[in-house]
């Protein structure tokens, strides 16, 4: 973890990525999230309803290819856009009480099915939380198209230890603002599509 009082220019953010390359993930249950969550951990499942048809659902998987999910401006990701590949790092960038904190991640595994697309990342040893986390989009039966945020985690970070009631305040606040962006990204990219037809 890193903390600035400024929002890192791209070659600083593209050196500190680059020297997490051969960091280790911070916690032994890489993986667990495509499987049953492991116990020790806080456990989240959230989802939201993006609308329905295959057009929304093409839309939605180009917004969380963008990392439209991270609900500006206190949160955001770099690289975006990224190819979605297995063993990617990642930096997580939060703000809060004034300041910038610099995280790493790095990419699990993906899939790209007929009905199912999406990503895990998982938490490296100097992230304030230690666990895994996995966005992905499901298109049901019925037709609907579905956002799906689920995670394992932890402070990792001891005074986030101490503060944990407002760390699960601020991954809560994290879910709902990240549902909502992508609603209402999807909205857009479908209205725009339509616009343009």
């Amino acid at each position: 973890m890193k903390i600035s009082l400024r929002f890192p220019a791209e070659n600083a953010l593209r050196s500190w990525l680059t020297r997490r390359r051969n960091m280790p993930f911070s916690y032994p249950e890489v993986g667990q999230s495509a499987r049953e969550f492991p116990s020790g951990y806080d456990h989240d499942r959230n989802a939201v309803k993006l609308g329905e048809g295959k057009e929304l659902f093409e839309a939605a998987k180009a917004a969380l290819l963008s990392w439209k999910m991270f609900p500006a401006p206190w949160t955001t990701v770099f690289p975006s856009p990224i190819q979605l590949t297995e063993g990617q790092e990642v930096a997580v960038m939060f703000r809060l009480f004034g300041l910038w904190w610099w995280n790493s991640c790095r990419i699990v595994y993906t899939f790209d099915e007929p009905n199912r697309y999406g990503f895990a990342y998982g938490t490296l040893n100097d992230h304030v939380e230690k666990g895994e986390e996995i966005f992905y989009l499901t298109f049901e039966e019925d037709g609907s198209v579905w956002c799906r945020i689920e995670a394992f985690s932890q402070p990792r970070w001891w005074p986030l230890k101490i503060l944990k009631p407002y760390a699960r305040m601020m991954q809560r606040k994290f879910v709902r603002e990240s549902k909502r962006r992508m609603k209402a990204e999807v909205d857009q990219l479908v209205g725009t599509a339509a616009t343009t037809n």
